[in-house]
């Protein structure tokens, strides 16, 4: 047997004595080969070039970086304000309400007595004079009163005939009649006249009472409102009618209580009828010394310069001017804030919203009279909401 010496000889030998296409060679070649290859990969890599679209990538993200620095997304945007300069201008502070047109004379017409209508010769819109029958009641019970009244006077009045007579008689006698029955007598008489005062005065009281089943007109005037008709039992409280002045109408308001004070008769006021075009000039004629203690409102009454002509009831737009300034500093009420620290407004310090203390004058309007805390050209922030001091902002371009 040869030796492991020759052995591993003759392997290599074999190897290489081999060639290409000879079938006793069978995979050992494959080494080789592959040997061969990845020898030669390093020579492949070492002359590679990056692609187009591996630039663009590349570029695209640098452009995206950049503009991430630039816009910082991450970093909260600044609240754009509006800014208003504080200058003097003429103003006018003006009330505005809602009225309705009245009579200037207009009354409620209720019974004094209760009972049934009978009679209601009167429709809504006649026109009445002074003691006019409106109504009439039912007063059959209060007739027979009065009847009885007339027969109790009538008997009065017959013992007082008799009362009289006797006393005459009495005279008549002298010294016949003694002192006793002549003051009988004089007694009897005065009696007797005065059961007929009472009779007369239950007479007249009757009467008067049976006048008051008939409803009069206490003035001259329109039916504004009837809710009655015949046959309907009323009483004192029942509102009959209403009568109304329709040549001198006026407009009727009620004002809330924390305007009062600055109410008073003679201000100046303008007037538009609901569905007119035109508008009325005219002033506060009278104003209620009493607030309404269930509503806290104020009625006042405007007179307008010019006749009026609409129907009662109708609602009026009326603008009452309260106070003219010939030179004050106003701002937009969305610019007052009020809480616990006091009223203020923002102005802009450099580009900062910075709160600054100020007084106004509360008034239901859009803008409110400034009277101390700012001066002609101060940036005022036109609206306040989300502010606070220092907060840092930018102006919003108009």
């Amino acid at each position: 047997m040869p030796s492991s010496t020759e052995g591993d000889i003759g392997t290599v030998a074999g190897i290489a004595a081999s060639r290409p296409g000879d079938p006793a060679r069978g995979d050992a070649n494959l080494p080789a080969l592959a040997v061969r290859e990845t020898a030669a990969m390093p020579e492949v890599a070492k002359g590679w070039r990056p692609g187009l679209g591996v630039v663009i990538g590349i570029v695209g993200m640098l452009l995206l970086g950049l503009g991430l620095i630039l816009w910082q997304p991450w970093v909260a945007a600044l609240p754009e304000v509006v800014i208003e300069r504080a200058a003097f201008a003429p103003v006018a502070r003006v009330l505005a309400v809602n009225g309705r047109v009245a009579g200037e004379g207009a009354v409620d017409i209720r019974p004094l007595v209760s009972g049934r209508i009978t009679a209601l010769p009167l429709a809504e819109g006649d026109l009445v004079e002074v003691g006019a029958v409106l109504a009439r009641i039912d007063g059959s019970a209060q007739a027979a009163i009065v009847r009885q009244a007339v027969a109790g006077l009538d008997a009065a009045l017959v013992a007082q005939g008799a009362a009289q007579e006797a006393l005459v008689r009495a005279r008549a006698l002298g010294g016949a009649t003694s002192r006793v029955a002549l003051e009988a007598a004089l007694r009897a008489e005065l009696t007797a006249g005065q059961e007929v005062r009472r009779m007369a005065a239950v007479l007249e009281q009757g009467r008067v009472a049976l006048s008051l089943f008939t409803v009069t007109a206490p003035m001259a005037g329109t039916v504004t409102d009837l809710p009655v008709v015949p046959g309907q039992t009323v009483d004192p409280s029942s509102v009959l009618m209403t009568l109304a002045d329709m040549n001198h109408l006026v407009v009727e308001a009620v004002v809330d209580e924390t305007h009062a004070l600055e109410l008073r008769a003679g201000l100046a006021a303008t007037m538009r009828a609901t569905g007119a075009s035109s508008v009325l000039t005219g002033r506060v004629s009278r104003v209620a010394q009493e607030v309404d203690a269930a509503t806290g409102g104020l009625l006042v009454t405007l007179l307008p310069d010019a006749a009026l002509v609409a129907p009662i009831g109708l609602t009026v737009t009326a603008n009452i001017t309260t106070e003219d300034r010939a030179q004050a500093i106003t701002v937009p009420r969305a610019a007052v804030v009020t809480d616990d620290a006091g009223t203020a407004v923002f102005v802009l310090e450099g580009k900062a919203a910075m709160r600054r203390a100020v007084s106004v004058i509360e008034w239901p309007a859009a803008r409110l009279i400034v009277t101390e805390g700012l001066a002609p050209g101060d940036p005022v922030i036109a609206d306040a909401a989300g502010l606070s001091d220092g907060l840092a902002v930018a102006v919003a371009v108009p």
